[in-house]
């Protein structure tokens, strides 16, 4: 993996990046990476921080990596103007020659001074969507959303929404067992629910409960049981319209998505872990039968839990 820093790079962003790819963690079975963060000229870069910091490799470097990480530009975006042609002309060759592209926030807009994101589904920081769409017309940007996976580019929004798009590579590449252990590392969740739109100033509703928190653990604890609105609205001591409402304020998304996405995450923890039947795995997790994992899975992952199993069982083994 390369890391491709410049002059206006956000230390924050770039430090996402380095904190969930290249940090030491075969201590818990995480896979060590080939790492490199990579500069153009000199190797030093002045950050958007107010330091300078010195690249151990050139952009050569980036001519070897299976996956190219762009970090977020300088939170004006006024800094992607001075991004040099040689550092667009890098990400462009990976590309390219088959490398996936994975940015952070407003690291977006240098794909799309490459050209990457004519045609594609890709998104940025919630303040930067529509600059974004004015600046590249061509691209298709979807602004609610934490991250975009458009095969092989993968954009992300703010910057704890890069942390989700990390570990998102994490788990297409090695499974949630592993994914799950760099989150556990970093104290954050394996795959957070919802979307940026959460975080767009907005009026102040009323607030019937306190937070759903300890119901969402309870839950995740619960998933062969009946978690139905109506059921989570009676754990939650709420009506079911109201609690339909404040699940959707406080978690962006609602009460049947976050469940099959949990029992999905356990389903796929099973298959990895455990030599469960598939119809096994499906009522352990809350699902009524293999048919039915069968589809929430093709739906979801795009393959089936036979064939998620072979691809991640015996890495995590």
């Amino acid at each position: 993996m390369a890391v491709v820093v410049f002059d206006g790079v956000a230390p924050f962003e770039l430090g996402v990046v380095c904190e969930a790819f290249g940090v030491d963690r075969s201590d818990d079975g995480v896979p060590l990476l080939d790492f490199a963060v990579c500069a153009p000229g000199d190797r030093r870069v002045r950050t958007s921080g107010g330091f300078s910091l010195t690249a151990d490799h050139g952009l050569d470097r980036v001519a070897e990596a299976d996956l190219v990480a762009v970090p977020a530009v300088d939170g004006t975006i006024d800094g992607v103007g001075s991004i040099t042609e040689e550092v667009v002309a890098t990400v462009r060759a990976a590309h390219a020659r088959g490398a996936r592209i994975l940015t952070v926030c407003s690291g977006a807009f240098v794909l799309g001074q490459a050209g990457l994101l004519d045609g594609v589904a890709c998104t940025t920081h919630w303040r930067h969507t529509r600059q974004l769409s004015e600046r590249f017309p061509l691209a298709q940007v979807v602004p609610e959303v934490l991250y975009v996976d458009a095969d092989q580019v993968v954009t992300s929004a703010g910057t704890a929404a890069g942390l989700d798009a990390c570990l998102h590579v994490w788990r297409q590449e090695y499974g949630a067992a592993v994914a799950a252990a760099v989150a556990r590392r970093m104290v954050v969740p394996p795959q957070r629910e919802g979307g940026q739109a959460q975080y767009v100033a907005r009026p102040v509703v009323d607030c019937e409960a306190d937070t759903l928190a300890p119901l969402l653990a309870w839950a995740s604890e619960h998933l062969a049981d009946d978690l139905g609105v109506e059921a989570l609205a009676q754990q939650a001591h709420l009506s079911p319209r109201t609690f339909a409402r404040r699940f959707r304020e406080e978690t962006g998304t609602t009460p049947h998505a976050w469940v099959t996405s949990q029992r999905l995450r356990e389903a796929e923890r099973l298959l990895e872990t455990s030599d469960l039947s598939v119809e096994q795995v499906a009522h352990a997790v809350g699902m009524t039968g293999a048919a039915t994992l069968r589809h929430q899975f093709q739906r979801s992952r795009g393959v089936s839990p036979q064939s998620y199993r072979r691809a991640f069982q015996q890495r995590v083994g």
